[in-house]
């Protein structure tokens, strides 16, 4: 019998002298791009590696706005998969309220996963009335400016180190034939761009005020004022950027067609696919160079209620496999991301995570909006998100208006 991993699965969910039956167990993610598809690549090797059992591959392209109504009809619906992404925060809440999902405790109970889980935030994510119902597998944090050095020396320009660079550097680039800014389609790209400017440029505790407290004032107010005319000029340097997909808009500063891109630290999965070295051919602006902090956002993985002993122990073992060192430096490496243990070695990581650690270990972090604000709220913000970025005739004043109304109400 291969390696068992969850403690649980080989111990009292397994009638002693017995084997678990090989399960083939279907696992649901958005992850399709090309960093993305070689990251869980590392999940399915190491799951078929050191188990019993069969990962069943279930990905769902359309990134996590496409994939998670389907995996919550599959779920709601009676036909659930073995185990399912979501982000951190209250994606699966109302889920797991409804008793759908597997209750993850007594195995992270029993590997002590609160001992090694940094920030315990993430493991807080996954907890609901005292319990654990999904494990937490990487950080990444939305709070980066990528930018590509074949853009800015093809322009003759230099490399921007902070936003007001960027911005000073973009009508030069754009009369070299460059677009300053790529940007996707996708809402939750502009509502993701919109938080980092957010939290660069009205400061920690401004973007406190407004998600942890839902302070409608400061939402209304000058901090956040700045933050809309930033988003408005960034509208501007993004207009000729005309992709769908995050990737597509990361490939743009990859080849040199664009100058940066804000998106999260995901991107730097396809930086490596193309063979690009982080601090050689292209740089990392944590904060935008304005305020060097991250966001404690990323996935974790749920286990649906399958009325099957065979198929649970098998969720257990992957559960466990997830959140092991090996798997979390194979993956995370890959990914882009940061692992959620603070208890394995990463000196392979490039020049780009390596910043990442370091602001992790200095405790610069907040969390990320998953993990404020509920879904119906984000939605709304998506959706303003889309008429702002759409429509150069909306104007920041109006869309900071709007923006108060729906933190006022927000839950």
């Amino acid at each position: 019998m291969k390696k068992t991993f969850a403690l649980l699965a080989s111990t009292s969910l397994i009638s002693a002298g017995t084997a678990a039956l090989a399960v083939d167990l279907e696992v649901t993610h958005w992850w399709t791009s090309g960093g993305e598809a070689a990251a869980v690549a590392e999940f399915a090797r190491l799951f078929n590696e050191n188990t019993d059992h069969t990962w069943v591959d279930g990905a769902i392209a359309g990134s996590g706005g496409t994939a998670r109504p389907i995996m919550i009809g599959r779920i709601t619906g009676g036909d659930p998969m073995g185990a399912t992404q979501f982000n951190h925060g209250r994606q699966a809440e109302e889920l797991v309220e409804a008793g759908l999902m597997l209750d993850l405790t007594d195995l992270a109970e029993a590997e002590g996963w609160r001992d090694f889980v940094n920030p315990t935030s993430l493991l807080d994510s996954c907890t609901i009335d005292g319990r654990i119902y999904c494990v937490p597998i990487n950080i990444h944090s939305w709070q980066w400016l990528w930018l590509s050095h074949k853009a800015y020396e093809d322009a003759g320009l230099p490399v921007p180190t902070n936003w007001e660079e960027f911005i000073a550097a973009a009508p030069a680039l754009e009369e070299a034939g460059k677009i300053p800014l790529a940007m996707g389609g996708q809402p939750w790209q502009a509502t993701g761009a919109f938080g980092v400017m957010a939290i660069a440029l009205a400061g920690t505790d401004a973007w406190k005020a407004v998600h942890i407290d839902q302070n409608a004032e400061v939402a209304a107010g000058p901090d956040y004022a700045r933050v809309f005319e930033a988003a408005a000029q960034a509208r501007a340097f993004s207009a000729r950027s005309n992709v769908q997909d995050w990737n597509q808009a990361t490939n743009m500063v990859i080849s040199g067609q664009a100058g940066g891109q804000i998106m999260g630290d995901w991107a730097q999965g396809e930086f490596q696919v193309a063979g690009l070295v982080a601090g050689e051919d292209y740089s990392c602006l944590p904060g935008l160079g304005m305020n060097e902090i991250i966001s404690t956002g990323g996935d974790a993985f749920y286990f649906p209620k399958i009325n099957n002993p065979e198929v649970e122990a098998a969720q257990l073992e992957l559960a466990s496999l997830m959140i092991s060192q090996e798997a979390q430096v194979a993956f995370n490496l890959k990914k882009g991301s940061l692992p959620v243990r603070g208890d394995i070695d990463l000196t392979a990581a490039n020049d780009c995570m390596a910043k990442g650690l370091a602001i992790l270990a200095t405790g610069n972090i907040l969390p990320d909006a998953n993990q404020t604000f509920s879904p119906d709220t984000q939605g709304q913000i998506e959706d303003l998100m889309v008429e702002f970025w759409n429509d150069p005739s909306y104007t920041a004043e109006d869309a900071q208006r709007l923006y108060a109304e729906i933190i006022a109400r927000a839950d």
